[in-house]
């Protein structure tokens, strides 16, 4: 920290920029939760966040396939029981293109599924107009593929330690929190990144290590939240420390 300066006496435009991006950050973060709780959340067709989950998303469930698992998981309120039924049927019994048609299967995917699975809905999903795709996925659901998870891993880890570093520059300024509290939560979402990413890698290969992914997400949060709850509260609730007073014109 500068001598002098902390979070109790920065100068009101200096609070509302940190503020305001610490606002912007906090509900990023709770949008990422969501959208987690949404998709790997209901994993295993139940909603919340639980071990199973993590195991389905990552290592997969091989007891089936990736379409049928889907459709019994966080696909099954995106269509309707008789439509379910009729694509699971089709690919227990083989997903052949050439009874791709007639079990119904072709017309279902047609009228509610590509809709979103498609290149011009351009959404990132898996394109069902074209049936290779959808082969592709009524084999054993063997979780995420290395491909994807190379391309999540490199994104999250560029991406959240720059939110991290910057919500972190700003508690360096907290005066009320010790030298050696304040170290270890401005190291530990870092720490947690790398715990979780590499996790997911060793999820893939053995469902064991689900829970690491449960624990560094948990690091993640658990340091965000505190940083920007003690930011908040120096800047705008603490006493001011007029100590060392910066000019705010």
């Amino acid at each position: 920290m500068i001598k002098g300066y902390n979070l109790t006496n920065i100068g009101t435009p200096l609070k509302v920029l940190f503020t305001s991006y610490l606002c912007v950050v906090g509900i990023g973060y709770m949008m990422a939760f969501t959208q987690i709780l949404l998709t790997h959340g209901m994993a295993d067709g139940k909603f919340g966040l639980s071990v199973d989950d993590i195991v389905y998303s990552y290592y997969g469930d091989r007891t089936g396939t990736l379409l049928e698992n889907k459709l019994n998981g966080s696909m099954k309120d995106m269509a309707d029981e008789p439509d379910r039924v009729a694509i699971i049927k089709w690919v227990r019994d083989g997903a052949e293109e050439s009874t791709f048609e007639s079990s119904g299967a072709k017309m279902v995917f047609e009228n509610t599924c590509i809709a979103c699975h498609s290149a011009e809905a351009g959404m990132g999903l898996p394109d069902f107009s074209k049936f290779e795709n959808i082969k592709e996925r009524a084999q054993q659901d063997t979780g995420a593929s290395v491909a994807s998870l190379t391309r999540v891993s490199h994104i999250h880890l560029f991406g959240i330690s720059f939110i991290f570093f910057f919500v972190g520059a700003i508690f360096v300024f907290a005066k009320n929190v010790p030298i050696w509290l304040k170290g270890t939560v401005i190291a530990l979402p870092f720490v947690s990144q790398i715990m979780d990413i590499a996790s997911w890698w060793l999820t893939k290969f053995d469902p064991m290590f689900a829970w690491l992914v449960l624990i560094g997400g948990s690091g993640m949060g658990i340091a965000f939240a505190f940083m920007w709850f003690v930011s908040v509260y120096e800047m705008w609730i603490s006493k001011r420390d007029d100590s060392s007073v910066i000019d705010e014109h």
